[in-house]
């Protein structure tokens, strides 16, 4: 897989990118690789993508074990690599069992999940793929989670979404030419795996 964009020079970037640029620098990992890099060819949308995600990943009412589970789900829908190799650390650090995240690298529905991941897990992978939630499933989350952390829940999922679209359509590597930490699957046996 060949990365379609080159990457951002950070002294080529105009005078008024460089706030915005260093503004990333001082949360991202990747410095202005990952989703930064095809995000800052549209400064404007940048700003206004790192401000919302600035949100998504730090001020939201969602707790940071939760938050990353999600965003992993994401990425295995998508099969986007750069995502889950991105999150996959982080989510580590934040509690998430490595057996939820090698089951869900996997894609099989993990079986030693606790019942808030238990929670998201069927929140996120309903809304994903069936792009909606049966009310039973609301009902529970709202009173475990509280109406906010639903709310900002639902968002963080389509998000990141985008972000996996982003760097999936940028064809986006994982740094230093690591392997990749998923098997790409269709969307149908992702599907299946994941429902079932």
């Amino acid at each position: 897989m060949t990365e379609r964009l080159t990457p951002i020079n950070y002294d080529a970037l105009p005078d008024a990118v460089k706030p915005l640029a260093d503004d990333i620098l001082k949360i991202s990992s990747a410095a202005l690789g990952g989703p930064y890099s095809a995000l800052l060819r549209s400064p404007d949308m940048a700003r206004r993508c790192f401000d919302f995600l600035d949100y998504l990943r730090f001020k939201t009412s969602v707790n940071k074990r939760l938050n990353e589970f999600a965003i992993l789900i994401q990425a295995r829908i998508s099969n986007a690599q750069y995502e889950w190799w991105a999150h996959e650390a982080i989510a580590r650090k934040a509690g998430l069992s490595d057996a939820v995240m090698e089951d869900l690298r996997q894609c099989r529905r993990p079986s030693a999940m606790q019942d808030d991941e238990r929670l998201v897990y069927d929140y996120c992978v309903q809304l994903s793929l069936n792009h909606r939630v049966p009310d039973p499933l609301w009902q529970e989350a709202v009173a475990k989670m509280g109406e906010q952390a639903v709310i900002d829940l639902t968002v963080l999922s389509g998000t990141y979404v985008m972000v996996s679209m982003l760097l999936n359509a940028t064809q986006v590597g994982i740094p230093g030419g690591g392997a990749l930490p998923l098997q790409v699957l269709e969307p149908m046996e992702i599907r299946q795996r994941l429902l079932g």
